[in-house]
Formats: structure tokens, C-alpha cells, sequence
């Protein structure tokens, strides 16, 4: 819904808060490996699931494969 259209309305949606990479320094933090249930690496302990990729060719591949 649009942001406008909420205020009138109401409605409110929970934002889904982007996950990002514990800094230490300036510099990214690594993950321990020795806590198997804790990622440290992570704000808040959990790394984010990798989104699924795409398969299939694309139409620059398809074109140079001949297909």
C-alpha cells in the first residue's frame, strides 16, 4: 500500500528490518566458528537466507549458444 494511503486508511505493515553485517572497527566481524547455534557475523545472530537464483540462460547466452 502507498504511504499515503495508509495514513488515511490506518493500516499499518510491520517492516521487515534488512539484515546487516556486525562491524567492529569499521571493519566487517567474523563469524566464530567454535558457536555453532550464533552467528556473530550477523546483527541479531542470524545470517540471511540466500534468495534462490534464477535458472536458466539468459537471452545474451541463448543468443550466443544458438538456441
Amino acid at each position: 500500500m502507498w504511504s499515503w494511503l495508509q495514513k488515511i486508511v490506518g493500516t499499518k505493515t510491520e517492516a521487515v528490518a534488512e539484515p546487516k553485517r556486525a562491524r567492529e572497527k569499521g571493519r566487517y566481524k567474523a563469524d566464530d566458528k567454535s558457536t555453532a547455534d550464533v552467528n556473530e557475523a550477523w546483527v541479531g545472530g542470524v545470517a540471511p537466507v540466500p534468495k534462490e537464483k534464477i535458472k536458466g540462460l539468459s537471452k545474451k547466452q541463448r543468443k550466443r549458444n544458438g538456441a
